[in-house]
């Protein structure tokens, strides 16, 4: 390990792109799997490297679902839950805004209430036991139309369970306009929720346009093509809404070709507020630590450099003032405590 990755491993972070599901650890998925012989999902953890190779986005929806489908009680979504928390505490993981996505449990018959109750449950057992705070994104799986945002905003706004602070829309890009769920994000901003949906990962920036304009997105999930717009880039950087980068996501999803090249270069330049994120690290073979060292290569960043990235997610979370200042001063400690043992 290099000393920069040892300072990585161990520095305080916040992510704020990173899909509950799709966290499931090789371990926890072949234990599901086990449970649910009828799925296609190997039961061998080293099996499940190469079911997680995807041929493009598309395929990597459909083994995300096929993952998705081995939720299929409470007990489950506590399960899983609490074991990507613990994944989280390992790599000094703070604080995550958990990407969640109700209707694919409720449509599979387990009750919206019991589900609420079993990621709240695992909540206070992570934030008590682990150290770990989670905050909830419900986020619309777009590819399910417009009954599955209606579900969404009624979990949403009718349930408001504690943890929840922010209203998304993953899944595929392609053939899933934005502007069609302007109603479904207006109902969950009424209801004083934060718009923070994917948008640009694998369509064009037209796609975080309209998701600025109809979605009144306060952060973009990925924005990944939005260097192809200058104008685009001017607009994010005059009004700082920041862009949650998942370099690896990207790469293994073929949203980019070559992680080399990945647009991330062009965003800092471009003075765009740029948090790292890890999307679905077990999936991706990574987490949010190889995330930060690949960003840090990327934008040839020092311990500093990697320390204000680190800091750029709180900024832009959605913690209260007090819990913003206080994991921005565990930073700024660690660091100026690793940068005089190096220098020592």
């Amino acid at each position: 390990m290099s000393v920069l990755d040892s300072f990585i491993a161990g520095l305080p972070k916040a992510e704020l792109h990173v899909h509950h599901v799709g966290s499931a650890s090789p371990r926890i998925v072949a234990e599901l799997a086990a449970r649910h012989p009828d799925s296609p999902v190997p039961t061998d953890p080293e099996a499940l490297a190469d079911f997680f190779t995807f041929r493009d986005f598309a395929h990597f929806v459909e083994v995300y679902l096929s993952v998705v489908d081995l939720i299929r009680d409470a007990e489950d979504v506590r399960l899983l839950t609490y074991e990507v928390a613990r994944d989280m505490a390992r790599q000094n993981i703070r604080y995550a805004e958990l990407t969640v996505t109700p209707y694919s449990s409720t449509r599979r018959g387990i009750p919206d209430a019991a589900f609420v109750e079993a990621i709240e449950d695992a909540r206070k057992a992570a934030e008590s036991e682990l150290g770990v705070i989670l905050r909830w994104c419900f986020d619309i799986p777009g590819e399910a139309g417009l009954e599955a945002a209606e579900e969404t905003a009624r979990i949403a706004c009718e349930l408001k369970p504690e943890g929840l602070v922010s209203f998304g829309l993953g899944g595929p890009e392609i053939g899933v306009p934005r502007p069609q769920f302007k109603p479904y994000f207006d109902r969950a901003i009424a209801a004083g929720l934060h718009s923070v949906p994917h948008a640009g990962e694998t369509t064009g920036p037209q796609t975080i346009w309209d998701a600025l304009t109809d979605l009144r997105a306060e952060r973009i999930g990925h924005g990944t093509s939005a260097p192809q717009d200058p104008r685009l880039l001017a607009h994010l950087a005059e009004h700082r809404i920041p862009l949650e980068v998942c370099p690896t996501s990207n790469l293994a999803t073929r949203a980019v070709t070559d992680l080399e090249r990945h647009p991330i270069k062009e965003m800092v330049a471009a003075g765009v507020l740029v948090t790292v994120n890890s999307d679905d690290p077990p999936m991706f073979g990574t987490d949010l630590n190889r995330e930060y060292g690949v960003a840090a290569r990327l934008l040839g960043l020092d311990a500093r450099g990697v320390a204000d990235l680190a800091k750029n997610a709180v900024e832009v979370s959605f913690m209260d003032t007090a819990a913003k200042a206080a994991l921005s001063a565990e930073i700024d400690a660690y660091t100026a405590s690793r940068l005089d043992t190096l220098r020592g």
